[in-house]
This record gives structure tokens, C-alpha cells and sequence, in this order.
């Protein structure tokens, strides 16, 4: 994948966004400039270059989501076709047309971002199969109004640095159990930061008794790889001690068989993608550190698997936090609250002054959003922020209420909390009805609940089924976002 900018050299294909009302220099109707539609003009000989029309829609309403996967299945739509270039043309600009809400820096970007993501394939497995095909991409400086060569240089960097880090969430998220263990997923972290301005420290084995991180201890039993807390901070060189400590934590379950109540389908496969939340994690570290951003955060990454075993945790089994609560397993397939409690807690002896804690939680979350969005508790101004950031990356959240009135349902006859409700009903506030039990009075938290966007269940025209990596952009913005306040 090579994109450039103002390179002469012959393409196969003209990608022409264009919006309703405007149109490229050959007839097209107003139904194929709708948003999403892509429609090719094919060359009259195989010497001729064709055409691809990617319909943007009106300009006003656009939003960056939508630039991005129309850049995303223009690509896609290429690859199909099995081109080797193309050349994208923004057709017939107009002056004062562009959406007020966006600026012409925002959509090369969001164009970028998209082409990137579409491109976006998991290979590393697949034999016969596989696709490796190459695909480059043109742009021309004068389709962007205001902007010079080195500012389009500089959108590219930045859009680049931003879809590496959310790769990086999809290739763990898509990886295959066999390869991604705990011991594997630590790994991994170590290897991509070895030569990175951070601090990593990975607490397991005696390190976790004496921290009394006995969530993770439990969960992990069943397995013969070990659980590990992560410890990864990285401090920008132009933050400082006074600058707020932003701490992000991330469930790293990387296969969940549901433990002792174990889960049963015809095709359990999407349970090596319980570790979505430690992806986003790892790939808002990654843009984080790529970019040199001055902030100051931590990640807090709880890695197992949940096993059945000999040694695993049992159900009624109780568990014991150095917050002085005690915790009954009422089902150990509600495993992964019990990790992020240890995190919490071991985030307040970091001093965190603002917590996000990310996790594939519950399906309970999916039935009531659906796939598109994952639903965020906690403080109402660092999810004001989310939601906000969400709107424009695409990585949508929606406010959902803890409810104290179910606060009965975590009621246990002999511990003072059960992990799970009685009810079926309301399992995602439940479980953030838990998780808050572990967060100190002095830091500001909010718990997002990804289990419905960790993954595309099928193709779209946009993306390949499989990961979506989403959370790495989402996090990444927000711990900048503060930073620039201060």
C-alpha cells in the first residue's frame, strides 16, 4: 500500500468523489452521487483508464464517518476489480459548499483513513486464500483547496500513524487462540514498545498474590498459561507531574470458553475476541506513543484465559479484594468484571485522577445497541467527551444509566457482592453496577461496554468481517483532548 501525492505516473483507475448537485467532467445521475453508491464506467480497451464514482451525498449533513467509508469501500471496491493504482479526483468542488462541520483537512484525512482501513486484511492464516495484493493511491494538491504539499504530507502521517494503531487492535482481535495466550499477548506488548520512551512492568506469578490481584489469580486458574497484569506508561516530554494521570484499562480475556459454566454453540469462535477492550488499549498506546503525544498515561491490562480445568475457579466459589469486599461467583462466565476490579484498584494506587475502563462485557449490551454502538457509565463529563470524539471517528457510544435501583440484584447470601444478577434482565448495568464497587472516590471513571463492536459478523462494503479495532482511535483522541486543555 503506497500513497502519494502529485505523481505523474500512469493509473488504471480515476476514483471521483462526487457530491449531489456537482459531478466529474462525464454524465452521471443524481441517484449514483447518493452517499455509499459506487458505480464504475469501465474503459473502452484495456489501455483505457476507467472510472469508479463514489457518491458522497449532499455536502451538507456529511459527517466524517461518512467520508471514511466511502474512502474505505471505494478501496475495497478496487481491490475486487483487482487494480494496481488509482488516482482519486475530487470532482467539481464549489467554494462556500464545503460542510460547515467539517474542513477540507478533516475530510483528505478522513479519506485517508478510510482508504487504509479498507485495505485492511487478516492473512496471516489463510493459504490458497489469501489476497496480497497491492494497491497505491494518488492524490493531486489542487482537489484540496488550502492545502500545500507538506500539508497533505502531514494529514498522511497522521492518518497513518492513526490506522497502524488501530491494525494493530485488529490483527490481536482477529488472532487465533493457539497463537494469542496470555503469555503470547504480553508478548506482544513487550515487543511493540521494547524501544519505545515507556515504562512496562508485567506483574504476574508471586507479583500477583502479593498485590492481591485476586480476580485475575481466579479467572486464570483453568489455564496453563498464566495471567498477567500489564503495566504500561508513558509519560510526553512536555507533560508534567501536575498534568492529570489518565488511566486506561483493558479486559484481556483471550479466550473465554466461559470457565466452569462453560459457553456451548455450534460456532464459539468469537470468544478469542474477548480481549477487544486490552486491543483498544494497546493500539491507543501505540498512536499515543507514534505521535510523540505530550500526555501522561497509563494502560492497566488484565490478560487470562477463562478455562474449564482442574484448578479452575468453581462456581459459589469467593473471591477476596484488598478493598476489603468479597465477591461470590455466582457464574464464572461473568469473569471479566472480576479482572478490571484488580485493575481499578491497582489504578488507584497509581494515583489515577480520570479512569476508562473498555471491555468486551456482555452480549447483553449488543441486544440492547445493537452493533454499531457501545454503550459508556459513569462521570457525565469524560462521556460527554467520548461521545463527542465517537460521533466524528465513527466509534459511536450511547450514555446508559447505573442504575441503583438494581443494585439488589449483586446481593449474595454469604459475601457482600454476587459477580453476576439474578435477573437475565439489565446484565450490562448490572455489571457496571460491580465494576463502580472498586473505583476510589478520588478518580473520575466511566466503563464502556464494547461487546457488540468488537467485530463485523460479516463482509460490508466498507470492511472485511472480523475485527473492527474499534476504541484504539477513540481512546487515543480522548487522552489528547485533555492534555490540550490544560
Amino acid at each position: 500500500m503506497q500513497i502519494t501525492i502529485d505523481d505523474m505516473q500512469s493509473v488504471d483507475t480515476s476514483i471521483y468523489a462526487v457530491y449531489e448537485g456537482e459531478g466529474p467532467p462525464f454524465r452521471v445521475t443524481e441517484s449514483q452521487k447518493q452517499k455509499y453508491t459506487l458505480t464504475w464506467f469501465y474503459g473502452r480497451s484495456h489501455h483505457e483508464t476507467d472510472d469508479l464514482v463514489a457518491g458522497m451525498g449532499p455536502r451538507s449533513g456529511l459527517t466524517l464517518e461518512q467520508v471514511r467509508r466511502t474512502g474505505a469501500s471505494a478501496a475495497r471496491a478496487l481491490l475486487k476489480e483487482k487494480k494496481a493504482s488509482a488516482v482519486l479526483v475530487r470532482a467539481s468542488f464549489r467554494e462556500g459548499e464545503a460542510s460547515a462541520a467539517i474542513s477540507v483537512k478533516e475530510e483528505l484525512q478522513a479519506w485517508m483513513e478510510g482508504w487504509m482501513y479498507g485495505l485492511y486484511q487478516f492473512n496471516k492464516h489463510r493459504g490458497v486464500t489469501a489476497n496480497h495484493q497491492d494497491l497505491s493511491l494518488n492524490l493531486r494538491v489542487k482537489d484540496w483547496q488550502g492545502l500545500t504539499r507538506e500539508d497533505m504530507e502531514s494529514i498522511l502521517r497522521e492518518a497513518s500513524i492513526r490506522i497502524k494503531g488501530t491494525r494493530l487492535t485488529r490483527d490481536l482481535v482477529n488472532e487465533s487462540p493457539e497463537t494469542l495466550n496470555p503469555e503470547a499477548f504480553v508478548a506482544v506488548v513487550e515487543e511493540r514498545f521494547k524501544k519505545a520512551p515507556v515504562q512496562l512492568h508485567v506483574y504476574r506469578g508471586q507479583e500477583l498474590h502479593d498485590r492481591q490481584m485476586n480476580g485475575l489469580i481466579a479467572v486464570g486458574a483453568g489455564s496453563q498459561y498464566a495471567p498477567a497484569m500489564i503495566e504500561l506508561s508513558y509519560n510526553g516530554a512536555s507533560s508534567s507531574e501536575k498534568s492529570p494521570h489518565i488511566v486506561l484499562i483493558g479486559k484481556g480475556v483471550t479466550f473465554d470458553m466461559g470457565g466452569m459454566n462453560v459457553k456451548i454453540g455450534r460456532d464459539i469462535s468469537d470468544a478469542r475476541m474477548d480481549m477487544g477492550g486490552a486491543a483498544a488499549v494497546v493500539g491507543a498506546m501505540d498512536i499515543l506513543v507514534s505521535r510523540q503525544a505530550p500526555v501522561r498515561v497509563t494502560a492497566l491490562i488484565a490478560v487470562a484465559d477463562n478455562l474449564a480445568g482442574p484448578d479452575a475457579m468453581l462456581p459459589s466459589s469467593v473471591i477476596h479484594y484488598p478493598n476489603g469486599l468479597s465477591v461470590q461467583v455466582a457464574n464464572t462466565d461473568g469473569e471479566g468484571r472480576l479482572i478490571i476490579a484488580d485493575a481499578l484498584l491497582h489504578a488507584a494506587n497509581l494515583g489515577a485522577d480520570k479512569v476508562i475502563d473498555i471491555a468486551t462485557l456482555t452480549g447483553n449490551v449488543g441486544a440492547a445497541l445493537g452493533l454499531e454502538i457501545a454503550g459508556i457509565w459513569g462521570d457525565r463529563d469524560i462521556t460527554a467527551d467520548l461521545v463527542d470524539i465517537g460521533e466524528r471517528n465513527g466509534e459511536r457510544l450511547w450514555p446508559m444509566p447505573l442504575m441503583d435501583e438494581y443494585a439488589s440484584e449483586l446481593r449474595s447470601d454469604y459475601a457482600d457482592l454476587k459477580n453476576v444478577g439474578t435477573s437475565t434482565l439489565a446484565g450490562a448495568i448490572t455489571a457496571a453496577l460491580f465494576i463502580r464497587h472498586f473505583v476510589a472516590e478520588s478518580m473520575k471513571w466511566v466503563h464502556i461496554d464494547m461487546a457488540g463492536t468488537v467485530q463485523y459478523k460479516r463482509e460490508f462494503p466498507y470492511s472485511a468481517a472480523g475485527a473492527t479495532g474499534y476504541g484504539a482511535r477513540l481512546l487515543a483522541d480522548y487522552v489528547e483532548k485533555q492534555f490540550l486543555k490544560t
